[in-house]
């Protein structure tokens, strides 16, 4: 399923090439956690420095299930976010970590709902305790 994908640019003109960059890394977040509901890219060169660079600033908001991911790809001292692809990339990058985490935390929660290995011990453990205190 496609996620709707909304790309806005401030303070630059639009790029086609750099939309289809964007709706790319977005296919590669879809395969990483596809209940992604909706993906907001805002793409901006807030300064517009000619002695220290034009750095470009990228944030992503993802809409999933339960809470929504915001990453700012706001890297001032990075030299290299004066490239809008590095900057993108980047941001995706941090996205991507953000929902693996939120990946590792569910199963993590699941395993624990279901008595997964870890929770059995501590209870075999804890009745062990308690029936050697007792007698």
């Amino acid at each position: 399923m496609a996620i709707p994908l909304y790309v806005t640019f401030r303070d630059m003109r639009t790029s086609p090439a750099l939309e289809n960059f964007v709706r790319t890394w977005t296919l590669k977040l879809e395969h990483v956690y596809p209940r992604i509901s909706r993906c907001n890219v805002v793409i901006e060169r807030p300064h517009q420095h000619k002695r220290h660079g034009q750095r470009v600033h990228v944030r992503v908001s993802l809409s999933v299930p339960g809470c929504d991911a915001i990453v700012s790809g706001d890297h001032s001292l990075d030299g290299a976010h004066e490239d809008a692809y590095v900057a993108i990339r980047d941001a995706f990058r941090a996205a991507r970590r953000q929902l693996d985490e939120r990946v590792r935390r569910r199963r993590h929660d699941a395993k624990r709902k279901r008595g997964g290995r870890g929770a059995s011990r501590a209870s075999t453990s804890r009745s062990a305790i308690g029936a050697a205190l007792a007698g």
